[in-house]
């Protein structure tokens, strides 16, 4: 079994009830949550004029490998009517890849771990309430001494607690 780090997140529509729905495909498609975040609002990262994302960081136990999970992800983006139409623009949803196994990937359509994770608050925050002593495989680095070190200005703010969460997941 591999272990896999997700981050999930969007601005567009109900927030809350599309990364629902996101837990509830990946789940259904790609493996077993064993831990999730709770979520977390922050400012739009990279593009500004736009609202505020939710962000979910999610533990996945699952049989498949990076390159096929990365298809079955994007797939279930397209599924819930991502549309790419222009860089860090909004989105209804947003599924990526923070980390696999210890693994180090460079591909065309992957880079594991997320080449930017440092640089993002948005991501370590949810990481370090879920696993914050995972070592990233590159820099050495635990994700709490990442996320203290993060030089990302935007706050980011817990909305539900992990109980909130996992009371949801299990309605």
């Amino acid at each position: 079994m591999n272990i896999s780090y997700l981050l999930i997140g969007g601005n567009q529509g109900e927030r809350t009830a599309q990364l629902g729905l996101a837990r509830e495909k990946i789940a259904a498609q790609a493996g077993r949550l064993l831990r999730v975040s709770s979520l977390y609002e922050t400012a739009a990262w990279g593009k500004t004029d736009q609202a505020s994302f939710l962000n979910q960081a999610l533990e996945l136990e699952t049989r498949l490998e990076a390159t096929v999970l990365i298809d079955i992800l994007l797939d279930i983006e397209e599924q819930m009517g991502r549309q790419r139409l222009e860089k860090y623009g909004s989105r209804i949803i947003d599924i990526d890849i923070l980390f696999f196994n210890d693994a180090i990937l460079r591909l065309p359509n992957l880079v594991i771990p997320h080449p930017e994770i440092q640089n993002r608050r948005f991501a370590l925050a949810p990481m370090a309430e879920i696993a914050p002593l995972l070592i990233h495989p590159v820099l050495g680095r635990n994700i709490q001494e990442l996320l203290e070190a993060c030089p990302d200005p935007l706050a980011v703010q817990r909305l539900t607690t992990n109980d909130e969460t996992e009371h949801k997941l299990n309605k």
